[in-house]
């Protein structure tokens, strides 16, 4: 029995070692030197271990992998800056270069992406620390590392004049050389000196603009009669405070919910202006602060103002370009914008006014949007969501993409996740069953969580010397409404269009393939939103929306008439949906143009009042301070309406070809999609459409011709 005993005892043991070591090695912490690192982001990441093992599981490890990261750069870098003038080519030189950052970049966006998402404070504020601490160096390291570029310019004026390039390298080379003047690297090294402070500062300066809107909590208390006209369904899941009061918080889907649908004025007011202070005052330094740096990075750099640098590497090229852009969009919709608001309060209740100049609030414009929808076209959006169960729109919308690109999904819950609702899609070529990338889902709001809707890339897709496609690693981040307890999670129309949005931004890096990972992931701002904001066109398509929509309870599919009538409202307000994306985007251009010292609360006031005058001007609220993209799409949140005019155009073109043809969807990712930033988009645009594009589309979609 005593043999039996320390057997059993001896078995235990090894099997609680092998199962330490595997969760060991599954959480990363068998990462115990630079060289193991290497082999964690060298790696081809077909395997989920290693896809798992980039997210930092505790705050420990969140600091061991910048360490690491910098460590690892320092060393790559120090061998190719080594290499002789006259021994340089382009795979160790250019393409090495390429790996070398890509390696890097991978963690950076582990980290970032990770504290996006992470329900651990402790753990998010250690990314945050980790993401500020690799943003700075690699501004040491490269972007501001004069003898990397010294390295680079080698090449290209020795040995690559002789070289022959494909065009794909001739592509990557010459934006690289560009873009050593746009980081300053031509400059004397008491100026660069100063280049690479000020770089470390904005970099740890945007993120925390960033994180700041993230974890803002901001909400409003209501009794129950401030909730008149909410479904009984989205009431239940309010929470309470200890006197019974209702919370209405400021995560997307309550917000939405209430802007259209809450019949007392005082709570739609409340909540607009809790929504639009967030992250107010805290971000209000810190933006001033974003600004003044900006515009003297810029000036160093020789540029005239940040937006003048920001802007030079797009497919506008310069802020006047972009300027025009928009005061001739602003021209032909902001008369329409009038004729709808009319028409709008109209329809709307009588607490709906406008005042004697003949504004309307701006917490009543959803409103009395929505009063107009069930009044002229009998349209209650909650009574459309309830042909759109989660479950049912998803799996049709994967079909709609698996057919036309000729993929297959695989769609499981991962072994490991930071949160229990996230999904995981594995995504293969139909034909050859070649696996091209992993794409997490986590698609409903919670605290601390980024609080909009974006697609974040983490591993970029490649092609290896061999030819072997190395898969791609993307998040898809949204805050869609969850379940109640009488009802299943329900996409409203709008929903359903952001869905079809952000999975064309997946299905973009996922589909990139080509040698030069920089070449893919380098998608010109102006340019990225492209296919997204093509594949959001789907959703007005007849046959797009039979397949996508399943009532909840009778399994119906959306009727003729109803499909109809979302196709009429498509443009029922585009013209206030131009002007204020005009609003937003001069908000960004403006912050960003001569000068130093700006009055943020004067340039957004000022341009409400000549972009949005069909309303009035809330003074008591702070737009800036959680306008995330002044960190991000810096001066450079043009692209939205800028790529609209591309994608409306491929969009009719694939229409006119075949919207559901796979020998279409095939073309478009030959030409398109595969892509990446690897070749310039206007090459792409005419590849595609056969011709140079054009506007028309554009504004005959939108009705402001």
């Amino acid at each position: 029995m005593k043999s039996d005993f320390l057997i059993f005892v001896v078995i235990t043991t090894i099997i609680f070692v092998c199962v330490a070591v595997f969760y060991m090695f599954r959480s990363g912490m068998s990462i115990n030197n630079v060289d193991d690192f290497d082999k964690l982001v060298s790696g081809d990441f077909k395997s989920y271990d290693q896809v798992q093992a980039i997210f930092p599981k505790n705050v420990e490890q969140a600091k061991q992998y910048s360490d690491y990261s910098i460590q690892l750069l320092n060393r790559d870098l120090e061998r190719l800056i080594k290499i002789p003038a006259q021994e340089r080519t382009f795979d160790n030189t250019i393409q090495a270069f390429d790996e070398i950052t890509k390696k890097f970049g991978i963690i950076t966006s582990a980290i970032h992406t990770f504290q996006m998402v992470c329900p651990d404070e402790a753990l998010l504020n250690a990314c945050h620390e980790s993401g500020v601490k690799l943003q700075q160096f690699f501004v040491d390291a490269v972007t501001c590392n004069k003898k990397l570029a010294d390295a680079i310019k080698e090449y290209a004026d020795g040995n690559g004049k002789s070289d022959k390039l494909n065009a794909e390298q001739k592509y990557y080379l010459q934006e690289l050389i560009k873009n050593i003047k746009r980081e300053g690297l031509d400059l004397p090294e008491d100026k660069l000196k100063e280049v690479r402070a000020l770089k470390k500062e904005l970099a740890e300066l945007t993120s925390t603009f960033e994180l700041n809107i993230n974890k803002d909590k901001s909400f409003i208390l209501v009794d129950a009669a401030g909730l008149d006209g909410l479904d009984a369904d989205f009431i239940a899941q309010l929470q309470k405070d200890d006197s019974g009061k209702y919370k209405l918080t400021c995560d997307n889907p309550t917000y939405l919910n209430v802007r259209e649908h809450c019949k007392p004025e005082s709570t739609r007011r409340e909540l607009y202006r809790a929504f639009k202070n967030r992250a107010y005052p805290i971000n209000m330094q810190c933006l001033h602060d974003i600004i003044f740096k900006r515009d003297e990075l810029a000036r160093k750099i020789g540029f005239q103002n940040f937006a003048a640098l920001d802007i030079d590497s797009e497919m506008a090229k310069n802020p006047e370009r972009v300027e025009s852009f928009l005061s001739n969009l602003l021209e032909k919709s902001l008369k329409k914008a009038h004729r709808e608001k009319d028409e709008f309060v109209k329809s709307a209740s009588s607490d709906v006014h406008v005042d004697a100049s003949g504004r309307i609030n701006p917490w009543d414009i959803e409103y009395s949007e929505s009063c107009y929808k069930k009044k002229h076209f009998n349209i209650d959006e909650r009574k459309i969501a309830e042909y759109f169960p989660v479950d049912h729109a998803l799996n049709a919308i994967f079909q709609i993409y698996q057919n036309f690109l000729g993929l297959r999904f695989d769609i499981s819950k991962p072994a490991w996740a930071w949160h229990d609702s996230v999904k995981l899609i594995k995504i293969y070529e139909a034909q050859t069953d070649v696996f091209r990338g992993y794409l997490f889902l986590d698609l409903y709001p919670r605290a601390n969580k980024y609080s909009h809707y974006c697609l974040s890339p983490i591993v970029p897709a490649s092609i290896d010397a061999t030819g072997n496609i190395h898969p791609s690693v993307d998040m898809m981040i949204a805050n869609f409404p969850k379940a109640s307890a009488d009802k299943p999670a329900l996409f409203t129309f709008k929903d359903v269009s952001t869905f079809f949005h952000e999975f064309g931004h997946a299905m973009h890096s996922v589909l990139a393939s080509a040698r030069l990972a920089g070449g893919i992931g380098s998608v010109k701002t102006d340019f990225v939103e492209v296919p997204s904001q093509m594949f959001e066109e789907w959703v007005y398509e007849k046959d797009v929306l039979k397949l996508v929509s399943k009532h909840y309870k009778t399994g119906q599919p959306l009727p003729d008439e109803i499909i109809q009538k979302l196709v009429d409202l498509k443009i029922f307000d585009s013209g206030m949906f131009v002007s204020r994306q005009c609003w937003q985007a001069s908000i960004s251009l403006e912050c960003f143009k001569d000068g130093k010292e700006k009055d943020t609360n004067l340039i957004v006031k000022t341009l409400a009042q000549k972009m949005l005058d069909y309303r009035n001007f809330d003074e008591t609220t702070h737009r800036q301070a959680s306008f995330g993209h002044l960190a991000g799409y810096n001066a450079k949140y043009y692209s939205y309406l800028w790529s609209k005019v591309y994608s409306l155009d491929l969009f009719n073109e694939i229409k006119r070809r075949g919207l559901m043809d796979p020998a279409v969807g095939r073309d478009f990712v030959n030409k398109v999609l595969a892509k990446g930033g690897s070749a310039d988009p206007n090459k792409l645009l005419k590849d595609f459409l056969g011709r140079e594009p054009n506007d028309k589309a554009f504004l005959q979609d939108l009705g402001i011709e």
